[in-house]
């Protein structure tokens, strides 16, 4: 497996991660998170060694081989048998057998081996890229972003590829839903540093909340306790009864290993601006019909209606006509036949996928959430800004600076100027990391007015969409349900394409229920003197703590008055009661390392 020791890495002034430690055990998939701009993608071409670190070591063992899947689908023969077979070592050119193979498992037919690979849908052209990766024979499997551009079903196919995938697994991507269903474990690039916990993406930043918590706990107390000790040691210091006290606290000053602050990095924030309306339905849609020759009728006979606090998703596979029906709706296009009847009081801003082009790139941030609202005041429009991460001086970039995920989140901030009551929202969660995408999900649940979403993500689905529209082999067609509900009473297609992962037979689930069941017993037996161990200590700390907080306000109060055996007295009892809340806080993070490897173990048995 590969272990990565003291790794850093700068470009310019700027440090991106310094002193990582990692090591890949066999059989692990690992999701990797971060803010966008933490390094994820450089961590990748460190391990490939298409970048050198600053410092430390990347150790690979002898004839480990290391694949990436290529994001970019360009191709150079004119048959899928040839494409697949350039992946072929010199000494292999001939053993095309082994590539058919390959093709077969991934979904191709006999008859696909002699068609051009362009002619091919996107999903089944990443096909075609990770036949040629597999081909490679690889360990370990580097994936960056694998799901852009793939629709539900191509997706749902590669998740279940990748679970069954005997090897290592490594990846990156801004889909939380397929990150968390392929993962063993979660890590992430946070602050410069490493974190890695066994489980998925919610654990993980449970994990970190509850980390950041303790760490402003404890800084808060000794920043308190610094404090004390500097007016202790400046009252002190000039007298000569004292003076001998004071440069001790001078040395347990400096002495101290001091906590420094917590970055947290800048976040997403925002709700949409609703318009009030006393209309029940904002929208009625009656046997729309659209097509760009008469031939090519991408929807026809589409009927639904829209109330107010409902959300109705679009979904289907690329190029089928999900957007061209949104972009119908928001009368960009014109309809063959058939009505859109908007509510007198309905007010709607759209986002689409094109809609970035209509940002003027002589424009600022700034000028372009005045373009939304031009009535609103400087100051939330800067409000607005600091929502979309666009705080201070970077409100007055121009446009042409912004990068694609910038301009997306400007069209956001646009669209939030407005006040609307329904929402027109074109794959919005393209160009966001994570962290913005949950705040988005969050933001729509909370918008009181109706939205209509295009999108490919599951998680965003099943949270926000009361209602659907599907598009498959014969058109679109309207679905009163969830998510949910559509893959339990209809589901896809093509879904016997998907790859089938590895289960366990039906006569062996009562006995696998039966054996983790006991596995939790004997965790619980093994873990329960260590929880107990664990809360008695915190609960020791907290109470001398509290005690501690009381003796250095009469510390301060005698050391004023000039007792000075009543000073020494006092002093000792501190000194005595900070050393035992030290040795408790050594005694607990042993404990709780220990109880965690012991969580950890039993994690791995069951992923097993």
């Amino acid at each position: 497996m590969i272990q990565l020791n003291n790794i850093s890495k700068s470009f310019s002034s700027q440090e991106l991660f310094s002193n990582l430690n990692f090591k890949l055990n066999s059989g692990n998939r690992v999701g990797l998170v971060g803010r966008n701009g933490s390094g994820k993608s450089t961590l990748f071409k460190l391990i490939l060694g298409e970048e050198s670190s600053d410092s430390g070591e990347i150790i690979i063992p002898k004839g480990y081989r290391i694949g990436t899947l290529k994001q970019h689908l360009t191709f150079s023969e004119s048959t899928l048998r040839e494409e697949a077979a350039l992946a072929l070592e010199e000494e292999m050119k001939y053993d095309v057998y082994r590539v058919e193979k390959i093709l077969f498992g991934l979904g191709f037919a006999q008859e696909d081996l002699d068609k051009n690979p362009l002619s091919f849908s996107g999903g089944y052209q990443i096909r075609i890229n990770l036949a040629k990766l597999l081909v490679t024979e690889p360990n370990l499997l580097l994936l960056d972003e694998p799901t852009n551009y793939l629709d539900i079903v191509s997706l749902r196919w590669l998740k279940s590829f990748l679970c069954s995938f005997e090897g290592e697994v490594i990846l990156i991507t801004h889909n939380r839903d397929f990150m968390d269903s392929i993962s063993t474990h979660t890590m992430g690039i946070v602050r410069k540093s490493l974190k890695i916990i066994p489980g998925d993406t919610h654990k993980f930043y449970e994990q970190l909340q509850a980390n950041d918590e303790l760490h402003t706990k404890q800084k808060i107390s000794q920043d308190k306790k610094v404090k004390e000790l500097e007016e202790f040691i400046t009252k002190n210091k000039a007298r000569a009864s004292t003076a001998a006290l004071a440069q001790s606290k001078v040395k347990q000053l400096e002495k101290m290993d001091r906590l420094e602050d917590l970055n947290f990095d800048n976040s997403l924030e925002f709700d949409f601006n609703f318009k009030d309306t006393p209309a029940k339905v904002l929208l009625d849609v009656k046997d729309l019909k659209f097509g760009y020759t008469p031939q090519n009728i991408l929807f026809d006979k589409i009927s639904f209606t829209l109330q107010k606090g409902e959300c109705l998703g679009i979904i289907g596979k690329n190029g089928k006509g999900k957007s061209t029906l949104l972009n119908t709706i928001a009368g960009e296009l014109k309809q063959l036949s058939g009505e859109i009847n908007f509510h007198s009081t309905t007010s709607f801003a759209h986002f689409g996928q094109t809609n970035i082009a209509h940002l003027s790139d002589k424009n600022t941030v700034m000028d372009e959430i005045y373009v939304g609202n031009p009535k609103l005041s400087e100051a939330s429009v800067r409000s607005i800004c600091g929502g979309m991460m666009f705080s201070g001086d970077a409100a007055k970039k121009k446009i042409s600076l912004l990068s694609g995920g910038e301009k997306s989140r400007v069209m956001l901030g646009q669209i939030i100027a407005r006040e609307v009551n329904t929402l027109f929202l074109d794959e919005p969660t393209n160009h966001l990391d994570m962290e913005s995408i949950e705040a988005l999900t969050n933001a729509i649940k909370n918008f009181k007015g109706s939205v209509i979403i295009v999108t490919h993500s599951e998680e965003l689905l099943r949270r926000v969409c009361d209602r659907l529209i599907i598009f498959a082999k014969n058109g679109a067609e309207y679905f009163d349900g969830g998510y949910d509900d559509f893959l339990e009473k209809i589901g896809w297609e093509d879904e016997e394409q998907i790859q089938k992962v590895k289960a366990a037979p039906k006569g062996n689930q009562k006995k696998n229920k039966k054996l983790r069941a006991e596995m939790v017993r004997e965790r619980n037996k093994i873990t329960s003197p260590l929880k107990k161990k664990v809360e008695k200590l915190e609960s020791k700390i907290m109470k001398t703590e509290e005690l501690l907080e009381l003796h250095h306000e009469e510390l301060i109060e005698v050391s004023n008055s000039g007792d000075s055996s009543k000073l020494m007295e006092l002093s000792k009892l501190v000194s005595d009661e900070e050393a035992s809340v030290e040795e408790m806080f050594q005694e607990l993070e042993i404990a709780q390392t220990e109880l965690d490897e012991i969580n950890e173990e039993y994690e791995q048995k069951w992923d097993k």
